[in-house]
């Protein structure tokens, strides 16, 4: 689910960015990225798994492990499409920031001035959260999917459920746990589903229009997409995701259901090719200017233990080989992906086919994350 843990990483023009360098192909077997990422998978771990791993001159390799359909036993697909999670709000927090870039949207304004009278959570003024504390998790707003997923079941309960932006807000404002703003990082998810509020509300656009437009189109994403309301399959080559049932302990094939509870803080699909073309762009400055990419980059610590930083929409995170990576994992039933990329053209994306509630050895988490850091330190 697009939760807390699911955000913890390891981490307008008309031309499509390409890279002319880069090429693509399926790892040797032998390789110790591969040898990763048959960790990950087994009976008491993921089903399947699958990356894409870019080093500093645009090469890519792709990777799979596990089963892609456990009905089946089918392969995982090379670069399948999958739900992305909480990586999402990377995407969100762009198009919000090319609106900063227009001068239609003020980072320090209070988000009172585009959104009046929408946030009564109790603790919570709302003329002191500004566009700028949404985007950074600083806002003190509750988080709405706290209500909807107080246990692990209750996935099952919003599987097949449409649920409307309003709906959303709605669940946070009722909540009792909202504090004062500024009081430091505290990942909440209706921080991205008010901004993307308030995009839809400065532009006149719908949300999923805006990301389509001015991110996915614009750099050429071909296999990322937001899904059209009441739209629960998977689009093209995917694998299949599992979410475990508590009631049976069995693995339940999660792949269909409705997004819509996500939004723009996780309702979107792609793959792991895509999301490494994603971050190069970003870090690139081929989506935002660069007074916005600096204000993106800009961080406040979320983990002191960890060294790990949060700008707007995407963590920093310090690599065991020295220098720091940016990106931003999501979780959602059926799969959690993790991500990083750095400044001198590296990128790493690992997805697996379950949450790391629906496994039965949970080490395998931070396998996940060591696994990014050491594709991108060993390029």
């Amino acid at each position: 689910m697009v939760t807390t843990t699911a955000a913890v990483v390891l981490v307008a023009g008309a031309l499509a960015f390409t890279d002319p360098v880069a090429t693509a192909g399926v790892a040797p077997h032998h390789d110790a990225i591969q040898q990763g990422m048959d960790k990950l998978v087994g009976a008491d771990r993921h089903p399947g798994a699958l990356a894409a791993v870019r080093d500093r001159r645009g090469r890519t390799h792709h990777y799979t492990a596990g089963v892609g359909d456990l009905r089946t036993g089918g392969e995982v697909p090379t670069n399948g499409r999958v739900r992305i999670g909480s990586a999402s709000k990377m995407f969100a927090s762009v198009v919000v920031l090319q609106l900063v870039g227009e001068g239609r949207v003020e980072l320090d304004a209070s988000i009172e001035t585009y959104l009046p009278g929408l946030v009564r959570a109790k603790g919570v003024d709302a003329d002191r959260i500004t566009v700028r504390q949404l985007l950074q998790h600083d806002s003190g707003l509750p988080d709405y999917t706290t209500s909807m997923f107080k246990s692990k079941g209750d996935f099952l309960l919003y599987r097949h459920v449409y649920l409307e932006p309003r709906e959303l807000l709605d669940l946070a404002n009722a909540r009792q746990d909202g504090r004062a703003a500024g009081g430091g990082w505290s990942y909440s998810n209706t921080n991205y589903l008010l901004a993307g509020l308030i995009a839809q509300r400065v532009t006149g656009r719908p949300f999923d229009e805006l990301v389509t437009t001015r991110v996915i189109q614009r750099i050429g994403l071909r296999d990322t997409y937001a899904p059209e309301v009441g739209e629960e399959d998977v689009r093209g080559r995917h694998p299949r995701g599992y979410q475990r049932d508590p009631a049976t302990d069995e693995l339940v094939d999660f792949t269909r259901m409705d997004p819509s509870w996500g939004w723009a803080a996780g309702h979107l699909v792609s793959t792991p090719g895509d999301l490494n073309t994603f971050l190069r762009a970003l870090l690139d400055g081929k989506l935002l200017e660069p007074a916005q990419l600096a204000q993106l980059r800009t961080t406040i610590p979320t983990d002191p233990e960890s060294g790990q930083g949060y700008g707007l929409g995407v963590f920093s995170m310090p690599l065991s080989c020295g220098g720091v990576a940016w990106g931003h994992g999501g979780d959602i039933p059926g799969y959690a992906t993790v991500n990083a990329a750095t400044d001198d053209g590296r990128a790493a994306t690992v997805v697996v086919t379950s949450l790391t509630g629906s496994v039965r050895d949970e080490s395998v988490a931070a396998d996940r994350g060591a696994l990014v850091d050491a594709a991108l330190c060993a390029n």
